[in-house]
């Protein structure tokens, strides 16, 4: 997939992680959700890269990235940690500034990045998500049913990786498959790339480190930046049809953690890139600067 951009593994942060870029102009990186990898993009990025340098990265624990070993205080999977993942892959690439268009995962490891690197990003764009503490701390019964895997993923090791790697195919199109808009959204070939990842050695290890990191050491860092907002200029998107826009007040919530928000739904569910991307492609251009 995605033919057009060189692929190239990087040093950073102590692991490797799995990169993509193509393109040229104003720097461009795209951060991915879960299950997933940067085939995510596959819809948007080609366009993108007629006008940025497009950056697509593996987080680590999934797509073709490193998965560290889990730690007492999940720090290996900390936000933070995959901040420094992502600064360090854009400064390795001659990039001291660069724009951040990110989803899911993806997007909560992009606010940390613009909280602990506010010099280093210049706008952001992230699709459906709410604050994490926010959205921990005003979950209610319809957001515990339709996000059950927040809830799964986070129990104590060993029994949700075991149930994972029990069958990892069945996880992920079990996720995947029973949102808005079920499997039909993904192309066949990104849906086997997503299937091919989460099979690879260790993928259950990094998912449940990633979601029992939100619960635990990334909402300590959370409470820790209340005071403090995001300063750079940013754009929330979410799904019309998704549980994030039903269950949370999104623009409320982010105008709570940044100075300048703007924001809409598009008519789609969850995974924007891959259901909207037309729409999503003009949100894009129309808000990054080349």
């Amino acid at each position: 997939m995605l033919p057009e951009f060189n692929v190239f593994d990087v040093p950073v942060n102590g692991l490797r992680v799995r990169a993509r870029q193509a393109g040229s102009g104003a720097p461009l990186l795209l951060l991915h959700g879960h299950p997933q990898s940067h085939a995510m993009w596959h819809r948007v990025a080609p366009a993108l890269a007629q006008r940025f340098h497009v950056v697509l990265m593996d987080l680590r624990g999934y797509g073709d990235s490193d998965r560290p070993p889990s730690d007492a205080q999940h720090a290996n999977y900390s936000k933070r940690a995959m901040a420094q993942d992502a600064l360090e892959l854009m400064r390795h690439l001659g990039h001291r500034q660069f724009q951040v268009l990110a989803h899911d995962r993806g997007a909560r490891v992009a606010h940390r990045l613009a909280l602990d690197h506010p010099r280093a990003v210049q706008r952001m764009l992230l699709l459906d998500i709410a604050p994490t503490l926010a959205m921990y701390a005003q979950t209610n019964e319809a957001f515990a049913k339709a996000y059950w895997h927040w809830f799964f993923l986070v129990q104590p090791p060993p029994l949700p990786e075991a149930l994972i790697e029990s069958d990892p195919v069945r996880y992920l199109r079990s996720v995947m498959g029973k949102r808005f808009a079920g499997l039909a959204a993904f192309a066949p070939e990104a849906l086997a790339e997503y299937e091919r990842c989460i099979a690879i050695d260790g993928s259950a290890r990094g998912i449940c480190e990633d979601y029992r990191a939100s619960a635990t050491i990334d909402l300590e860092h959370d409470r820790a930046d209340l005071q403090s907002k995001l300063s750079q200029p940013l754009r929330v998107l979410w799904g019309q049809q998704g549980a994030v826009g039903q269950c949370f007040d999104v623009l409320a919530l982010w105008r709570e953690r940044a100075a300048a928000v703007s924001g809409q739904a598009l008519d789609c569910g969850h995974y924007i890139a891959e259901e909207a991307p037309q729409p999503l492609l003009a949100e894009a251009l129309a808000f990054f600067h080349t």
